[in-house]
């Protein structure tokens, strides 16, 4: 009995014992334990006519040199008719029309398309510029085809599932694999403002004024991926997408100033 009320007493009391000696090891100083759990100090609050802390600006994107333009912007499309443009039989291609002056490409299975029937185009030292807009569909709204040199590419705007944009192709890589690649959301019925200037060794894209592309080409292989070579020597094109243009125009430059 006596043996049995021992146990009984030191059990109820042994939850005390183990919380005084945690207390104990806890009031030891210098340990890593308390270094770690010590609370970080507030901040201080700032004294009756003290300056504000300076905020630091962002910093601004370098703004790119003009060109040296040698010629006005020359529209590409009198937003009347086709007039120097053809549609593409890429086979299972949907209808294209003017409509309320502009081109409008409907869906295809995949591509719906037209391309230049001019034989003037540059080769480099241009831009190219247009607005853009899907209505309908998940994936690119523009895949725009250009002459660069003596090769072609083309600029993917909302491709593989409506957010890829890049070069296709560059070393043979699409715009999905190689350093031009970035995601972009776009939305429907929104127009968006492109544009893509070429020079001997560079392609740079804007999306609406913000430059996603800027690709130094020197001893690259430029070159168009599957259909899109149907696209030549300029073209745009759109996949599984009922897509929009309007305000299509080449401007050419003779050089850009360094920075």
């Amino acid at each position: 009995m006596k043996i049995a009320l021992t146990m009984n007493f030191t059990q109820a009391f042994s939850p005390l014992l183990v919380a005084t000696l945690l207390i104990t090891c806890g009031s030891i100083p210098n340990t890593k334990a308390a270094a770690d759990l010590t609370p970080l100090p507030l901040p201080t609050p700032q004294s009756p006519g003290q300056p504000a802390p300076q905020k630091q600006e962002p910093s601004k994107q370098t703004q790119e040199p003009e060109p040296k333009w040698t010629s006005k912007p020359e529209s590409l499309f009198d937003g009347k008719s086709l007039d120097d443009w053809e549609t593409i039989e890429f086979g299972g291609q949907g209808d294209c029309e003017i409509k309320k002056g502009r081109i409008e490409l409907q869906a295809g299975d995949p591509f719906t398309g037209i391309s230049s029937t001019r034989d003037d185009l540059p080769k480099t030292n241009y831009e190219i510029s247009l607005e853009a807009r899907k209505t309908d569909g998940i994936d690119f709204f523009c895949g725009l085809t250009f002459p660069v040199a003596d090769s072609h590419c083309t600029l993917i705007v909302g491709g593989w599932g409506g957010s890829t944009v890049g070069l296709s192709c560059i070393d043979d890589q699409d715009a999905s694999r190689n350093d031009t690649c970035s995601y972009l959301k776009f939305e429907k019925d929104q127009w968006y403002k492109i544009k893509v200037r070429v020079q001997p060794e560079s392609i740079q894209v804007w999306i609406d004024d913000e430059e996603v592309v800027n690709k130094n080409i020197k001893g690259k292989k430029i070159s168009l991926r599957g259909d899109t070579t149907l696209c030549k020597p300029m073209g745009l094109c759109s996949f599984m997408t009922v897509a929009e243009y309007k305000n299509i125009q080449l401007r050419k430059f003779s050089s850009i100033p360094k920075k």
